[in-house]
């Protein structure tokens, strides 16, 4: 017996490990084009990439454990058919039951740690994402500036380009700058440029060496100035905080501050562990295959079962957020509905194995 759980619980560590490695690099090669394109697009900062692809992958490893022990536990399980070692422990006395103790062995740790991103890290990493985006999107027009890029001002009354950077970390090369003034919009292209404060805290773009293009649109009134210095003032941006989201609130602020939204969050935060230890359990049934008939419906079927679960979840967390649902009832129905299907499972494969004993016999 104990040979038998430690080759289980080393091959389902194996295969767990595997599994969860494959599934963070496709998210974090999906993210990484996400947010690379939302770059390029001038809405997310370039420096910013890597520190909300950490978070966004935070936000993510609740269900990518969850569905990383669910195939682990399977196709470990479903191997153990495949080479006919199954009919081999049954023969030797054990039943399906006996291979609870195992899974339930190396499940728990990642359901523990399952829980513990769901009730406290997810909801920092999102937190801390949004409060990083505010104080990004707080910094000045010229904090902002890349070479290659436009940036518009928040009033949408400036817009700045640069060409390239000097080796002085402070001064720019190659500037152009597009401002409106009433009725009046102007163009500036200059050589070189640096920002500077005034005791007050006002901020101004020098540019230096330049040419400045001013008038009304459509009339003829366009005048060319060339100037040797030339200020254009920096508009502040006023980092505005972001309403409340129940996803990013912490869990004990959920249960002091009972809102239908924030019900529905925490049982989604409750349901994370919660099926990913059912769905553990429900990989121990759903591994059966015939060694003989050489398919793998019972992957299909298993991968099913997942989507069907986690849509069902998220399709009552809404009507929970919506009052459609009691906050009380909540996620409930969905895990209960799954582990009559386990137990149903189970009775199935057990009386399948008595009846094979009986006939044997």
């Amino acid at each position: 017996m104990i040979i038998f759980q430690r080759s289980l619980t080393r091959e389902f560590s194996a295969l767990g490990g595997a599994v969860i490695g494959v599934l963070v690099a496709i998210t974090v090669v999906q993210q990484l084009v996400l947010l690379l394109r939302r770059a390029t697009q001038g809405v997310v900062e370039p420096e910013a990439v890597i520190a909300l692809l950490g978070f966004s992958l935070l936000g993510y490893l609740p269900v990518l454990l969850a569905l990383a022990l669910f195939i682990g536990v399977l196709l470990t399980l479903t191997r153990s058919y495949r080479d006919s070692e199954m009919p081999i422990w049954f023969s030797s006395g054990l039943s399906i039951v006996a291979w609870v103790q195992p899974v339930l062995k190396f499940g728990i740790p990642i359901v523990l740690l399952t829980g513990l991103l769901s009730f406290f890290l997810t909801p920092w990493a999102l937190s801390e994402s949004a409060e990083y985006l505010r104080i990004l999107k707080s910094k000045d027009d010229i904090a902002r500036l890349s070479p290659g890029s436009f940036i518009e001002s928040p009033g949408s009354n400036q817009v700045f380009f640069i060409d390239k950077t000097s080796d002085k970390e402070s001064e720019l090369n190659t500037i152009f700058a597009q401002y409106v003034q009433g009725e009046r919009t102007g163009v500036v292209v200059a050589e070189k440029g640096y920002q500077e404060i005034t005791p007050k805290g006002e901020k101004f773009l020098v540019l230096e060496h330049g040419r400045r293009y001013e008038g009304t649109p459509g009339a003829l009134d366009f005048r060319i100035v060339d100037f040797e210095r030339q200020k254009i003032r920096i508009e502040a941006r006023e980092a505005k905080a972001e309403d409340p989201n129940s996803r990013r609130l912490s869990t004990w602020a959920l249960i002091t501050n009972p809102t239908a939204e924030g019900m529905a969050e925490l049982h989604w935060r409750i349901a994370l562990p919660v099926a990913a230890l059912i769905l553990a359990l429900m990989a121990i049934p759903l591994s059966f295959v015939n060694p003989r008939s050489g398919a793998s419906w019972n992957l299909i079927l298993a991968m099913l079962t997942f989507f069907l679960y986690y849509n069902l979840l998220k399709i009552f967390e809404a009507w929970t957020s919506q009052g459609q649902i009691p906050v009380w009832l909540g996620l409930w129905p969905v895990h209960i509905g799954m582990i009559a299907t386990l137990l149903v499972l189970f009775s199935r494969q057990l009386f399948s194995f008595r009846w094979l004993m009986f006939a044997r016999r």
